[in-house]
């Protein structure tokens, strides 16, 4: 398939641009979604390289942005790339979801950034702070009470893991509280959900300690 948007920055360009991004290893849905934004083809299956080179110039230098560069934007989208691809790695042969809604035990419908399927099932809910403040407790308290509400309820009972990330790092009262009440479950079996915080510094996430 030939990529009509190379002559917009040439073939070289567009070819080192490939050579990067085939060894970061990136998710289906992640190539789909890029696609999808930048209006481009991109081939349904296939090795690394031939999908990228299926996409146009505009996706390309998008995802070199993205993952290559390290880049920010103003609306925090590439963060949020970053982390729906970091969540992906910690779940493989898993189906990654993008803003699902899910109901808890209250009957209330949660918009949840990033889920995980594992044979039909949730096993683990994320959410990411892209931009802003340093995320505080007022903010992992929600968190944990809308993983609380979803676990208790009907699609919950398989969920064990919940992942808040962050590009713009934590205040330590946060990470405490969060850790806190995640022992808290840790006596009942049925209630056990692993809380995990990650941190995106020097261009990759890694689990936070307190």
């Amino acid at each position: 398939m030939v990529n009509k948007g190379f002559p917009k920055f040439g073939m070289s360009q567009a070819g080192s641009f490939v050579a990067a991004l085939k060894n970061y290893n990136l998710p289906d849905f992640i190539l789909v979604l890029i696609a999808k934004e930048c209006k481009s083809e991109l081939l349904e299956r296939g090795r690394i390289d031939d999908r990228l080179q299926s996409m146009n110039d505009d996706a390309l230098h998008l995802l070199h942005k993205v993952f290559v560069g390290c880049e920010e934007d103003d609306a925090g989208k590439f963060a949020q790339y970053r982390f729906f691809a970091y969540v992906s790695s910690m779940y493989h042969k898993c189906e990654v979801l993008i803003n699902e809604t899910i109901p808890g035990a209250t009957g209330k419908n949660h918009k949840i950034l990033v889920a995980v399927k594992n044979n039909g099932m949730y096993i683990a809910v994320a959410h990411n702070k892209a931009k802003g403040n340093p995320v505080n407790q007022k903010e992992t308290d929600k968190f944990y009470e809308t993983v609380d509400d979803i676990k208790k309820g009907d699609h919950g009972t398989m969920l064990t893991d919940a992942v808040y990330g962050s590009s713009v790092g934590f205040r330590k009262e946060a990470l405490i509280a969060l850790q806190e009440l995640s022992k808290s479950r840790d006596n009942d079996p049925e209630k056990k959900l692993d809380f995990k915080t990650a941190n995106f510094e020097n261009n990759i996430y890694s689990v936070t300690k307190c």
